[in-house]
């Protein structure tokens, strides 16, 4: 999606700053695998017009609150990040020519992968028609460099100063997302370079700390992809991220985190028979009017059809519409989940409510529990929860275990 939006902003010129964000469904043609899908959604955060890593911090808060909102801690995942400049100024140190800049960092790229022996002698192989050849102290200067655990000890093992302006905006970029509360989230990683040639400085990609999954995100800055489109008058810094669905999903499964995503129903309607359908329909509309999710049986439903129906659907309430009730303008209503001690056998609370105060359906449902000894559970808290909630319930109350 980033070469669309290039291109829009060519075509629309905005006005500076632009935040973009998008969530569309995305396809690619490869070998499916764990985290790894031909189809998933993905979801997109750019920020084009400004210069500084201010933007960066922004984009990085973003995914740090994501993962915090969704309850993954920085325990449990980590964004690494790193700036090519920064690379790029300590290779051009050590000794590596600009031409072999791009070839080197194809082979950082592969540090977690095949380990620092293998990564140095790659540096420095001398086979071949083109070889890198970079000579043994050079590669160990790198390799320093690489193993850094911050900003700090990077420019050390580099022989820069703090004060260089690459490592002073890095360094920079760590104190803004401490400002913004989500320092604890990042880690510097100097062999974080990302695949894609366009990144010009900033880049990142959040994983997990187990190790076991692909990048669950990834982006950075990418300053002269516009010049692409638009030729050299089209320098605009743009910095963004790509988050998929797939691997923040199978994390989500791992943690026991993942959502229930199924439709909530909070109260099923019955008509008890053909004559009922229109009186049923419009209780439907006011429980729904009234907040609550409404499933409505389409044909006559008898009781016991009707608590079947409610247990599959996950329906609390069982709203039955019947002319004996209706005649006299009520509506029996029946939680399948707290119980009245005072029946025998303990069944469900049940209260005729008028139709006209359908609107204050809960509260008399709370009221009516509260009326025998009952311990209320308030409307929306699953079933398993319910036993949690009820742990002390006032002297004979009863708590259903499901199906009522």
């Amino acid at each position: 999606m980033t070469p669309s939006l290039a291109r829009m902003v060519l075509a629309k010129k905005p006005t500076p700053p632009l935040k973009w964000f998008s969530i569309p469904q995305c396809w690619r043609f490869e070998t499916t695998q764990r985290g790894r899908k031909r189809e998933h959604y993905q979801w997109n955060m750019d920020i084009v017009g400004e210069p500084g890593v201010a933007a960066e911090a922004e984009l990085l808060a973003a995914v740090a609150r994501f993962f915090s909102r969704i309850g993954v801690g920085p325990d449990v995942v980590g964004i690494r990040v790193n700036s090519r400049r920064v690379l790029d100024v300590a290779v051009a140190k050590a000794g590596v020519p600009k031409s072999k800049f791009a070839r080197v960092c194809v082979i950082i790229d592969k540090l977690d992968k095949i380990g620092a022996c293998a990564v140095k002698e790659l540096l420095t192989d001398a086979s071949g028609e083109d070889p890198l050849a970079l000579p043994a102290e050079t590669a160990d200067v790198i390799l320093a460099c690489l193993a850094a655990g911050s900003v700090d000890e990077f420019a050390a093992a580099a022989g820069l100063p703090r004060t260089d302006p690459a490592i002073a905006e890095l360094g920079q970029l760590f104190e803004l997302a401490e400002s913004y509360g989500v320092r604890d989230y990042l880690d510097f990683d100097a062999s974080v370079v990302r695949g894609l040639a366009y990144y010009t400085g900033v880049v990142f990609e959040a994983f997990d700390k187990k190790g076991e999954l692909r990048a669950i995100a990834g982006g950075g800055r990418y300053d002269r992809l516009l010049e692409l489109y638009g030729g050299e008058k089209c320098q605009i810094p743009c910095c963004g991220f790509g988050f998929g669905d797939c691997v923040v999903v199978e994390l989500l499964k791992e943690r026991g985190l993942l959502p229930d995503a199924r439709p909530k129903v909070d109260a099923m309607v019955a008509p008890f028979d053909a004559s009922m359908q229109g009186p049923a329909v419009s209780v439907a509309a006011a429980l729904r009017k009234a907040g609550l999710g409404v499933d409505a049986a389409l044909a006559a439903c008898k009781a016991r059809k009707a608590f079947d129906v409610a247990s599959r659907r996950g329906a609390r309430l069982v709203a039955f519409v019947g002319p004996g009730e209706w005649s006299r303008g009520l509506v029996r209503i029946k939680d399948m989940v707290v119980k009245d001690p005072t029946s025998d056998p303990v069944d469900g609370i049940q209260v005729d409510v008028p139709f006209a105060e359908l609107s204050a359906v809960v509260a008399k449902m709370e009221a009516a529990a509260r009326a025998v000894g009952a311990a209320w559970v308030p409307l929306g808290v699953s079933t398993a929860a319910s036993a949690s909630a009820a742990s002390g319930p006032a002297a004979g109350a009863v708590l259903a275990s499901g199906n009522g």
